[in-house]
C-alpha cells in the first residue's frame, strides 16, 4: 500500500507562505505530476512528504497513518534526486546495495534484491563499473536502482531527468513509464517540463503560487481546463486567447466576425480559447479573422504558423507537414465550433 493524502497542508518561511493550504489525495499505486512554473511550490511539496521539509500546519498521511512530524527514515518513501549522488568509488551493485549494508542486511539478501533492481533496470552488465564510467541516463538509473532495493511504499522523483540530455530524457520517460508499470508503486514526481507531465503521469496536479490549479489526466486537463492559467500552461504551443463578447448565444471577436453558440451560458466571457490544432486555414475572407503570416516553422511532422490578427494578436496555427509553406501570406482562419473555451474576466472556465 502505498496512499497519500494532504490535509491542509501550508508551509511557511518566516512570514512567506510558499505552500498555502493543499488538499490532495494520492491513490495506491498511481503515478502523480506535480507541475508548474518555477517557484511554483512544487518541490517544496514533495520535500514535505517525503520529511525532508517541517510541515507548518496541516497533516500528511500515509496509508492514513498520519507522518507530518516523522522523521524521513520513518516514512517508507524513496527520493531520487535531480543530481545522482552516487559514490564514485563504489560500483553500480555496491552503490545500489549501500542503504541496505548499512542497515544490517545480510549480504544474500542484498545480492537478491540488487540483482532483482538491476534485471529490472537493464543495468545487469554494468554492475561492476564505477559512475564515472557511465553515461548520465545509467547514472540515473542507478540512482533508481538505489530507490528500489528498499521495497519502499512509494517513490518521490524531484526532477530526475533535468540533468540530461533531449535524447536521453525521451529514453528515461520510456524507463520511468515501464518501471511505474512493473513496480505497480505509487510515485509522485516533481518537474518543470509539461511534455513529461502529459507523458507519463495518471494524473497531473498543476501549481501556481503554492496553490493548486487544477488537478486531472492529462486528457482533462489539455480538452477541459479550469482556468485561463491551465490552459495556457498545458500544451506545446499554449492555447490561443483573445478578446470576445458573448450576447443571446453568439460570439464576436474584436476586429473580427463571431459565431453561434446556441446558448446562453457564455454571457460572461470575456476571452475566447482555441488549441493550434484546431484552427483551420482558409482563404482571406472566409474564416472568422484574417491575419498575416509572419513566420512558419517546419518541424518535419508539423508546421508551426505565427499569424498576426490584428486587434485578436498573435496566434499560432499547427498544420501537417505536408501543408504548403504560407509564409508572408495574408490567410483566413476558421475556428472549429466544439473545440472553442470561454473565461469570464477572474480566468475561470466557463
Amino acid at each position: 500500500m502505498g496512499s497519500i493524502s494532504l490535509k491542509s497542508v501550508e508551509k511557511w518561511f518566516g512570514d512567506v507562505q510558499v505552500i498555502k493550504g493543499i488538499d490532495l489525495d494520492i491513490q495506491d499505486g498511481e503515478l502523480v505530476i506535480f507541475v508548474g512554473p518555477s517557484g511554483c511550490g512544487k518541490s517544496t511539496l514533495l520535500r514535505m512528504i517525503a520529511g525532508l521539509e517541517e510541515t507548518s500546519r496541516g497533516q500528511i498521511m500515509l496509508d492514513d497513518v498520519e507522518v507530518t512530524h516523522k522523521v524521513p527514515s520513518e516514512r517508507e518513501l524513496s527520493m531520487v534526486f535531480q543530481s545522482y549522488a552516487l559514490y564514485p568509488h563504489l560500483s553500480v551493485a555496491e552503490n545500489m546495495g549501500f542503504a541496505l549494508k548499512t542497515a544490517g542486511a545480510s549480504k544474500a539478501e542484498i545480492e537478491q534484491k540488487v540483482n532483482r533492481a538491476a534485471d529490472i533496470l537493464k543495468l545487469d552488465a554494468y554492475m561492476n563499473r564505477r559512475p564515472k564510467d557511465l553515461s548520465g541516463g545509467q547514472r540515473q538509473r542507478v540512482a533508481i536502482g538505489r530507490a528500489i532495493v528498499r521495497k519502499p511504499k512509494g517513490f518521490l522523483f524531484d526532477e530526475p531527468l533535468s540533468n540530461l540530455d533531449a535524447s536521453l530524457r525521451v529514453d528515461m520517460r520510456f524507463e520511468i513509464a515501464r518501471l511505474h508499470k512493473a513496480l505497480e508503486t505509487t510515485m509522485v514526481y516533481v518537474t518543470h517540463d509539461q511534455v513529461e507531465a502529459m507523458t507519463l503521469a495518471d494524473r497531473i496536479v498543476v501549481l501556481r503560487d503554492g496553490l493548486i490549479m487544477q488537478v486531472g489526466t492529462p486528457r482533462e486537463l489539455y480538452e477541459k481546463p479550469d482556468n485561463v492559467f491551465v490552459a495556457q500552461f498545458i500544451g506545446s504551443p499554449k492555447m490561443n486567447l483573445m478578446p470576445c463578447t458573448v450576447q443571446k448565444g453568439n460570439f464576436a471577436l474584436a476586429g473580427g466576425r463571431g459565431g453561434a453558440l446556441g446558448s446562453d451560458q457564455r454571457n460572461a466571457a470575456v476571452q475566447l480559447g482555441i488549441r493550434p490544432e484546431h484552427i483551420t486555414v482558409t482563404e482571406a475572407g472566409t474564416g472568422h479573422c484574417d491575419g498575416v503570416v509572419q513566420v512558419s516553422e517546419y518541424l518535419g511532422a508539423d508546421f508551426f504558423h505565427y499569424v498576426d490578427c490584428g486587434p485578436l494578436g498573435l496566434l499560432t496555427i499547427r498544420t501537417s507537414g505536408a501543408f504548403p509553406d504560407i509564409e508572408g501570406k495574408t490567410v483566413g482562419l476558421n475556428f472549429e465550433g466544439e473545440n472553442l473555451h470561454f473565461f469570464a474576466a477572474d480566468g475561470r472556465a466557463l
